[in-house]
């Protein structure tokens, strides 16, 4: 037990539930009943003496004194982690999260530089397929840094939501992107294009809070059919076979290009930025910097 009556575990229970939103997927994510999960937040609520969490038909939502606990409880957990780690002798785990779509490529170079300045340190990455999931553990302090894909002077400036937190970012490198079809596509041998000359074809698209959805609506307009086709491996695929153009990355397009299963189409599209994501008020997490470091 810690201060003022709280426990660790209502503290775990607590950021799951800020994490998942609703008192079902805490429990599912933490392995617990729904009533367990009730149960330690209102005994959370009764040893400070405050509401937590406001009950509203969409989920729970934070109230002013469950927003200024997320940070305390973050520290409290770190705290206890590190000591747990310093009596067994275990190094710090750092826990840097990125986007699928990020991983393969740049996540590598980043282990490899901090190999290089701080052999020996422990880093755990966590891939997710969801902007909003490592924004909301990069908030909470679940995970201690996070990459993923933005443009603009600040955080969200792309068009998403940004969590109510001290975020800091850096920006890495610039992430171009292409607009891609068939070889064999009317459009291919076009020198110059404009949106409006996309009217009525099939943009392959992900979801809407996608990035790439996101750069399609601010570069394309809303002159092209957009087509639910999956992830980027699904729009190359479908792109290489017909079935539509796609707004993609160029590290994710240029094999394609190289071997000629797809061409790029003569409209300008800005770059984007891999941008890496932290909490301000957490940089002297212990090997937080080097990682920092290593990503520059």
């Amino acid at each position: 037990m810690i201060g003022g009556g709280m426990e660790l575990r209502q503290l775990r229970t607590f950021e799951a539930v800020v994490r998942h939103r609703t008192v079902n997927d805490a429990a599912a994510a933490l392995g617990l009943a729904p009533s367990t999960v009730s149960e330690q937040i209102r005994a959370l609520e009764r040893s400070l003496d405050v509401a937590l969490f406001e009950r509203t038909a969409r989920g729970m939502r934070l109230t002013a004194a469950g927003d200024r606990l997320t940070g305390w409880a973050r520290r409290l957990l770190d705290q206890a982690e590190q000591a747990r780690r310093e009596v067994a002798a275990e190094p710090v785990a750092l826990r840097l999260g990125a986007l699928e779509t990020l991983a393969a490529v740049h996540v590598p170079r980043v282990l490899a530089r901090l190999a290089e300045r701080r052999p020996g340190a422990d880093v755990r990455v966590v891939t997710a397929a969801s902007r909003d999931d490592l924004l909301a553990d990069a908030a909470t302090g679940a995970l201690d840094a996070v990459l993923l894909l933005d443009a603009g002077p600040a955080l969200g400036d792309l068009g998403f939501p940004v969590p109510a937190a001290p975020l800091a970012f850096l920006d890495l490198d610039p992430v171009p992107l292409a607009l891609v079809a068939e070889p064999g596509h009317p459009l291919a041998d076009r020198p110059h294009l404009a949106p409006g000359d996309l009217a009525g074809e099939r943009l392959l698209v992900n979801v809407p809070n996608c990035s790439f959805w996101i750069a399609g609506e601010r570069v394309l307009g809303s002159a092209p059919d957009r087509v639910r086709a999956g992830s980027v491996a699904v729009m190359r695929a479908w792109a290489e076979r017909g079935l539509g153009v796609a707004l993609l990355p160029e590290f994710a397009v240029a094999d394609s290009l190289a071997a000629g299963t797809l061409a790029r189409l003569a409209l300008p599209a800005p770059d984007l930025r891999l941008r890496l994501v932290w909490r301000a008020d957490r940089e002297d997490r212990p090997g937080l910097r080097d990682v920092l470091y290593a990503a520059c």
